[in-house]
């Protein structure tokens, strides 16, 4: 049962990943119509607060689901997290501006260590060799599936630290998946810690304003953004982390970056080298190694 359970979680954080994986090619695609990062963070945000708010009130108001009462200090925890939500978003855009994607998509994926040593940290032992293994195995195929062996990249530190920035706060997203009030609803969860991520967007948006907001963001891009950027992502994950685990779960993550690739490759007409082919399928390898059981036959 206990095997079960943890390919059930392995499956929500794949499908949660692959979301995430599918927004950067609709991200760029706005871009590419002129919208700003205001303007996109805005309308993903506020969108998929109101989306995971119909959801709860349809789960509470019509179907009558009982929800249990959230425990001493627990509101502050999911609130003080969830602002990692739109931090993750904000971070990775800003990181954008001063490098490339295929850079700030390799420094994104350092959530496979930063989460592995976190798990070590907060469960106080070393992690096991095949889970050493198999994060050596991501990051080699994310260095490949982002082509960045041979390739000619001027770093700017402005978008590196803005890029790891957004690592450690997918980071904390995804531990917070994992141990923070894993007793709620997927729902309820994702839209408490959605409000505390909006405000941060709130907040940016504010201080970042000159006076001009296109608005037809919301008509154009806005529901594609927020369901696969704040909707569907945080209900998989805060569904599938319980159950297969802080490090397995970053590593099955790592789905991110060929579904990406490939959304560019079919949407976008992004060519794919077989370099990057290798990469992503050195990236499944990793996956597969992670799940089976080799004292099986």
């Amino acid at each position: 049962m206990e095997r079960k359970n943890i390919l059930k979680g392995v499956v929500f954080v794949g499908l949660g990943a692959s979301s995430y994986g599918m927004l950067a090619t609709f991200v760029k695609l706005a871009y590419n119509e002129g919208y700003t990062t205001d303007e996109v963070t805005f309308a993903q945000l506020s969108l998929g607060v109101l989306g995971m708010l119909l959801i709860t009130l349809f789960q509470t108001k019509i179907r009558k689901v009982e929800m249990p009462k959230l425990r001493k200090n627990d509101l502050s925890k999911l609130l003080l997290v969830g602002t990692s939500l739109g931090f993750t978003s904000l971070f990775y855009y800003l990181s954008v501006v001063y490098i490339n994607v295929s850079v700030a998509i390799v420094l994104l994926m350092q959530t496979v260590w930063m989460s592995v040593l976190l798990e070590a940290i907060l469960s106080k032992s070393f992690p096991s060799v095949r889970k050493i293994i198999s994060v050596v195995i991501v990051l080699l195929g994310t260095l490949l599936a982002t082509n960045l062996i041979g390739s000619d990249v001027e770093l700017d530190w402005n978008g590196f630290f803005w890029g790891l920035m957004a690592a450690a706060s997918f980071t904390t997203t995804m531990y917070a998946s994992n141990r923070v009030a894993t007793y709620l609803p997927a729902y309820k969860k994702s839209l408490i810690m959605l409000l505390s991520g909006f405000a941060v967007i709130i907040c940016f948006v504010i201080y970042s304003y000159d006076g001009s907001f296109n608005f037809s963001i919301f008509l154009k891009w806005g529901l594609i953004l927020s369901l696969f950027g704040t909707i569907i992502p945080p209900l998989l994950l805060n569904i599938g982390f319980p159950k297969a685990g802080l490090g397995l779960g970053s590593i099955v993550s790592s789905l991110e970056l060929p579904v990406s690739i490939l959304m560019a490759y079919f949407l976008l007409n992004e060519s794919v080298s077989w370099v990057q082919w290798s990469g992503i399928v050195l990236i499944l390898t990793a996956i597969v190694i992670m799940n089976i059981n080799f004292s099986k036959k």
